[in-house]
């Protein structure tokens, strides 16, 4: 398995038509039957809202079947990271069931536990975490918190205590934000996730999702990074970099040129991505190609329909 695990958060995005995927789309395409050419991992985000059933886990198991080292990272429902202190011991087993099918295949990176910036280094939130890493305590987890208060070693080595992963962050700074870092709090893996730096939309009442995440990394912020990720490197076994400035595809741009710079791999592009992104032609390996000949490309990957 890859040292860096790089992909996107999430797959089911309009605005992604015609840029990422083939608009229009053959029959038999779905994301899970795509990205996987270019990526190691996708962070799931759908289980945010939703706890995954068994079928849906084993739908994704099948998709992704061609790709025998690709990795799933799921986000934990909100109900343990944003409702905080209202679920049940049901909640927490429908959860652990659903992602039994994806631990038995060696194919679950790690859980997310996401909180929301609101959510602070206190006595009662600390007890609170730790109680939920208790619960989950036989998966690979990974806490982001946004808040610099939290900025502390008693909340690192409480981590490390646990064998869970701190998430590394990059986000718009604030007062009292949580800036980037490069903190390994176990040996097994490191994680990291890059919102982009939408200061003008992050915390803006009437934004709606993809105004707070438009952000497009530049050459020279990707190249910080990728300095940082060797870092973690040095420290963890592997790194799970995931990119969460999914408007119109910004985020496969980056998780690209990231991939790119540490591997020096290059990529069968979709050439629809490279028209919208020109920054990407040095990365692809298809430049050339028509757009009628990705799409009879995309139709050889016919596999039986699924769900999302």
């Amino acid at each position: 398995m890859s040292q860096y695990l790089i992909g996107p958060a999430g797959w089911s995005y309009d605005d992604w038509q015609g840029i990422v995927y083939p608009h229009p789309q053959p029959s038999s395409f779905h994301p899970l039957y795509f990205l996987p050419r270019f990526f190691d991992i996708i962070e799931i985000n759908s289980t945010f809202y939703r706890p995954p059933s068994l079928r849906i886990s084993l739908s994704w198991l099948k998709k992704i079947a061609a790709f025998p080292h690709f990795q799933l990272s799921v986000k934990l429902h909100q109900v343990f990271s944003h409702e905080r202190g209202n679920y049940s011991p049901q909640e927490v087993n429908n959860f652990k069931l659903g992602l039994e099918p994806l631990q038995a295949q060696g194919r679950l990176a790690a859980i997310l536990i996401q909180f929301p910036w609101s959510f602070t280094m206190n006595q009662a939130n600390f007890k609170y975490l730790t109680t939920l890493l208790q619960h989950f305590s036989e998966y690979p987890l990974a806490v982001e918190v946004r808040h610099l208060s939290w900025h502390q070693k008693s909340f690192f080595q409480m981590l490390h205590d646990y064998g869970v992963a701190f998430c590394n962050i990059d986000q718009p700074l604030f007062r009292h934000s949580l800036p980037p870092t490069t903190y390994a709090t176990t040996k097994n893996f490191a994680y990291v996730r890059l919102h982009g730096r939408n200061a003008k939309d992050w915390f803006r009442s009437q934004a709606s999702r993809d105004e707070r995440y438009n952000y497009l990394y530049s050459s020279s912020e990707i190249a910080e990074w990728v300095e940082k990720i060797k870092v973690l490197k040095q420290k963890a076994d592997k790194v799970i970099v995931i990119t969460n400035n999914h408007y119109r595809g910004q985020a496969v741009v980056n998780a690209l040129q990231i991939k790119n710079a540490l591997t020096g791999e290059r990529f069968p592009l979709p050439p629809s991505l490279v028209a919208t992104y020109p920054q990407l032609k040095s990365l692809s390996l298809t430049t050339k190609t028509t757009n009628h000949q990705d799409e009879k490309a995309q139709k050889k990957l016919s596999f039986p329909d699924g769900d999302d």
